[in-house]
């Protein structure tokens, strides 16, 4: 019998979003459920091949005035997030928090997964 789904226990917010040539994401949904305005000064961090975004008054990085987030160059590198690329953006209203996964950090997360579901077999 096959195991129930649980529940959602928290109000995370999920979006698949491109970064453009100048390192900027433009997906505004993701920007909104965390109540961001244009503007918003912000600390970008990389940390173990994530992009750990938090909103803080004294940031060296800001939101667009269009409310986009625009990552520097030099985290973009460190997680190999090239222009084109889609990335897995999580924001999490209560922590003020916002986390970009790039597709290295995804094909990591979906090989631990596999390998838990299919017990190390490939198919």
């Amino acid at each position: 019998m096959p195991a129930v789904a649980q529940q959602r226990t928290e109000a995370k917010v999920y979006r698949l979003a491109a970064v453009d040539a100048s390192g900027r994401i433009r997906d505004q949904g993701i920007v909104r459920a965390l109540a961001w305005e244009p503007g918003a000064r912000l600390e970008i961090r990389e940390r173990v091949g994530v992009i750990v975004v938090r909103r803080d008054p004294g940031g060296v990085f800001a939101l667009t005035g269009q409310g986009h987030l625009l990552l520097p160059a030099s985290v973009r590198h460190w997680c190999g997030l090239e222009a084109g690329d889609r990335a897995l953006l999580t924001a999490d209203p209560v922590a003020d928090l916002l986390v970009v996964y790039p597709p290295t950090a995804l094909d990591d997360m979906v090989a631990q997964a596999q390998g838990a579901v299919l017990g190390g077999d490939d198919a």
